[in-house]
């Protein structure tokens, strides 16, 4: 057992250095939801089933869901480059 959470503390270091270091938002946040999956599979090795399940359910999906639709909301709301003069869609 000791062998198994050694390799996803391990795993869990990495994912975190990937979050840190990736550059684009989009892999950022892929990176971010392989984050909380690991770190789920980290408390169920530690025998601790519901925040397991609490992380699986906000730190796998949830949150990574909200970033994505930010960045798909912001991304809808860039003035195209080939038109200078144009504003922003009003609310």
């Amino acid at each position: 057992m000791n062998i198994l959470i050694d390799f996803l503390l391990v795993l869990e270091a990495i994912c975190g250095a990937a979050v840190a270091l990736s550059r684009t938002p989009r892999r950022q946040v892929m990176a971010l939801s392989a984050n909380g999956l690991v770190l789920a599979l980290l408390f169920m090795a530690l025998q601790a089933p519901d925040v397991a399940f609490a992380e699986l359910a906000v730190g796998t999906a949830a949150v990574p869901l909200l970033f994505l639709a930010t960045l798909a909301s912001i991304r809808m709301n860039r003035i195209p480059p080939d038109e200078p003069d144009a504003k922003p869609p009003s609310r």
